[in-house]
C-alpha cells in the first residue's frame, strides 16, 4: 500500500500512509484508538474507496472496490465490529455466501465437518451445529476467525482478534497464525495488547494521526519506545498503587444457581474493594454478572445488597438496588451509537432530569458536561454521536452512564477491551478512584496482568463455580492460569 488517503467530512483519517507486508510475515499495526489502523485496512478489504494512494498484491496494482473483489484476490480480514448473523448456525456463518453443494441445495453434513475441522485447528470444542445469538462474545469473536481462516487467504488481516479471549484461547490462536505464515500468508495483525507484538509479530508500524510514525523489527523495540511512539510522549503502563482500606460490606451473593451456567456461585464483596472474576472461556464470569444485574432469571440463590436481601427482576431493580453493569459488548449493549454522548450518559437517570414525565434538556446537558469534564472524554461536544467517538472514549461514555445513577456497586466486565495504551491507563485510575471513593468493584477480565495489577483478590471460575480465592500478594499468572484449567 503506497501513498493511501483517506478523509471523512472534517477529518483526515489517512494522510500518504504507505504499509507492506511479505509472504510469511506477521507485520502489526499498532497506533492510538484514532491512529487510522482500522480505516486503512478497510481500503485494502475493499469496504472503502481510497481517495489516493496505490495497492499492489504479488507485486502486481489492483483496485479492490468491493468486499468480494478483495476476497477474489486472496485477501481475508476479521474486523474487531463482529458481522455475524445471529439467527445462523455456527456452520451456517462460518461459510455464509459459499455453502458447500451441488445444483442449489446446500450439503449441511458437510458444511458441518468442514466447520468443525476449522474449529480445531483453533483449538476450539464449539458446536458446529449452535446459533450464533446463543454464544458469548468471546465464542462469537472465534467463529469470525474461522470463517476467515476458513477462505485460505494469502493475506490475512486480524483486527483485535483476542480482544475478548483469554491468554490460553489467545495462545491457541497464535498457533494458528504461526502454521499459517509456515505455509506463507502475510499476517496483518492490529491490536493494543502490547505483549501480543512481542509473542507473534516479525515487524510492527506505528501509525498516529493517520500518518506513518515508524516501522521497526519487532526484536529491535521495547514496550516504551512503542509507547511513546504510538502517543507522543512517555506514558508510565504500570499499574498505579492505590492501597485502600476496604470498608463494611457491600454485595453479598450466596448459593446462585442458573442451569448448567452457574452453580452455587458465593462471594462478598466490601466498601472500597475491586474484586475479580478469573477463567476461562465459558466459565461464567459473565454469567454471574448478568444474573446479579438481573438481566438472567436464577433458579435458586440470595443477593444481599448492604446486608439487605434484594430480588432481581429484572436490571430496574439492580439499579434502584446501587447496582451498576458495564457490559462487555459496549456497541451492542452499552450504548446507543446513533445517539449523542448525553442522550447516552443520561439514560438511566431520564426519571430524575425532569417531571411529569417531561425531561429537562438543560438538566441533561449539565450531567454530561460534567462527565465529559471528570472522565476527560475527548468529543467535541456533548451532543456528538457516540458512533464517531473513538474506542476509549465510547468505554468512558459507558462508565459516565453508571456514574451517574451513583452506583455504590459496580460490574465492569472486559472495561479495557480494544481500547490502547493511553486510554487503558486512564480507565485504570477512574478504576482505583472508584474504588479508593468506597465503591465496590467487580473486574471481569481475561487479561491477567490487569487482574493482578488492579485486584484487591481473585475468584477463579470453572464451569460455573468458584474453583479457587486469591488474595493480591498471592496472585500469579501460574496461579490463576493452574487453578482454572485444573479439574
Amino acid at each position: 500500500m503506497t501513498g493511501i488517503r483517506k478523509a471523512f467530512p472534517g477529518t483526515l483519517a489517512l494522510d500518504d500512509v504507505s504499509f507492506d507486508v511479505h509472504a510469511g510475515e506477521t507485520h502489526v499495526l499498532l497506533g492510538e484508538n484514532g491512529a487510522g489502523k482500522s480505516t486503512l485496512m478497510k481500503t485494502l478489504s475493499g469496504a472503502l474507496a481510497r481517495d489516493a494512494g496505490t495497492i499492489a498484491i504479488h507485486g502486481i496494482e489492483v483496485r479492490l472496490s468491493t468486499p468480494h473483489e478483495a476476497r477474489a484476490m486472496g485477501v481475508g480480514i476479521i474486523y474487531q465490529e463482529l458481522s455475524l448473523v445471529p439467527g445462523l448456525s455456527v456452520a451456517e456463518n462460518i461459510f455464509l455466501g459459499r455453502a458447500p453443494g451441488r445444483f442449489g441445495w446446500v450439503d449441511h453434513a458437510r458444511m458441518i465437518r468442514d466447520a468443525g475441522v476449522v474449529l480445531r485447528q483453533l483449538g476450539v470444542e464449539l458446536d458446529p451445529r449452535r446459533l450464533v445469538l446463543t454464544l458469548s462474545l468471546a465464542e462469537q469473536q472465534v467463529v469470525e476467525i474461522a470463517r476467515a481462516l476458513s477462505l485460505d487467504a494469502r493475506v490475512l488481516v486480524m483486527d483485535e482478534p483476542t480482544s475478548a479471549l483469554t491468554e490460553r484461547e489467545a495462545a491457541l490462536l497464535f498457533g494458528v497464525i504461526r502454521g499459517l505464515t509456515a505455509r506463507g500468508v502475510a499476517v496483518v495483525y492490529i491490536s493494543h495488547r502490547l505483549d501480543e507484538i512481542f509473542a507473534i509479530g516479525d515487524r510492527v508500524t506505528v501509525l498516529r494521526d493517520g500518518r506513518n510514525v515508524a516501522t521497526r523489527d519487532v526484536r529491535d523495540v521495547d514496550r516504551r519506545e512503542l509507547i511513546r511512539l504510538m502517543a507522543d510522549r512517555d506514558v508510565d503502563e504500570q499499574f498505579p498503587a492505590t492501597p485502600r482500606t476496604p470498608g463494611a460490606e457491600r454485595l453479598r451473593v450466596e448459593g446462585l444457581t442458573r442451569g448448567r451456567a452457574l452453580q452455587d456461585v458465593s462471594f462478598t464483596v466490601r466498601a472500597g474493594e475491586i474484586v475479580a472474576l478469573s477463567g476461562l472461556l465459558g466459565a461464567g464470569r459473565t454469567e454471574t454478572a448478568r444474573a446479579i444485574f438481573g438481566l438472567d432469571p436464577i433458579d435458586r440463590g440470595h443477593i444481599f445488597v448492604d446486608g439487605r436481601e434484594v430480588r432481581m427482576r429484572g436490571p430496574r431493580d439492580a439499579i434502584a438496588a446501587g447496582i451498576g453493569f458495564v457490559t462487555e459488548d459496549r456497541k451492542g449493549q452499552g450504548l446507543l451509537l446513533d445517539q449523542s454522548v448525553e442522550d447516552n450518559i443520561a439514560l438511566p437517570v431520564l426519571h430524575s432530569l425532569g417531571r411529569w414525565g417531561i425531561v429537562r434538556r438543560a438538566r441533561v446537558r449539565t450531567v454530561a458536561l460534567d462527565a465529559v469534564r471528570d472522565l476527560r472524554i475527548r468529543t467535541p461536544s456533548t451532543q456528538q454521536h457516540v458512533r464517531l467517538l473513538s474506542g476509549g472514549n465510547q468505554q468512558k461514555v459507558v462508565l459516565a452512564k453508571w456514574l451517574a445513577t451513583g452506583a455504590g456497586i459496580l460490574f465492569l466486565d472486559e472495561p479495557t477491551r480494544g481500547i490502547d495504551v493511553g486510554a487503558k491507563q486512564e480507565i485504570y485510575l477512574l478504576i482505583n478512584r472508584l474504588a479508593a471513593s468506597g465503591a465496590a468493584v467487580v473486574l471481569i477480565s481475561s487479561d491477567l496482568p490487569e487482574i493482578i495489577g488492579l485486584a484487591d483478590r481473585t475468584l477463579v471460575m470453572r464451569d460455573g463455580r468458584i474453583a479457587g480465592a486469591f488474595p493480591r500478594a498471592e496472585c500469579t499468572p501460574e496461579r490463576l492460569m493452574a487453578c482454572a484449567v485444573s479439574g
